[in-house]
């Protein structure tokens, strides 16, 4: 009896434990990313308390780019960087529910798109598209 009422202290110990390693913090965090010559686009529903930076790299065949938002925040904050390439921001802005603006011009090539969550909640949703 005693042996049976260890094994079961044992096993209930383990099974809150789990395991070693801290909860990933992106876990769940799963977007959809089109990423093509002159369009990138990136959506991810269902977000919930995310922190965390993601950067792309997006060839732009042109000097400037059109972006639109259609983001919903519940919580925390989201926003998008965008450099050209040769590093110079071109873009900076919170993501908007509903927004579309154009990009600073800027070098043809290969551009750097950095999204910033900070304790974010919501469905992202933005596009970025040569202009």
């Amino acid at each position: 009896m005693k042996l049976k009422s260890l094994v079961v202290a044992v096993l209930v110990m383990l099974s809150a434990c789990g395991n070693d390693n801290p909860a990933d913090p992106l876990a769940g965090f799963e977007p959809q990313i089109d990423n093509a010559t002159d369009n990138f686009q990136l959506q991810a529903s269902d977000v919930t308390d995310v922190g965390t930076v993601l950067q792309y790299t997006w060839a732009n065949t042109g000097t400037m780019a059109s972006v639109d938002h259609s983001t919903t925040t519940a919580a925390g904050a989201a926003g998008v960087v965008i450099r050209d390439a040769d590093g110079t921001t071109v873009y900076s802005q919170g993501l908007e529910p509903s927004l579309n603006e154009d990009t600073a011009a800027g070098t043809t090539g290969t551009w750097t798109i950095v999204l910033t969550l900070t304790d974010y909640s919501g469905t992202l949703n933005f596009r970025v598209q040569k202009k």
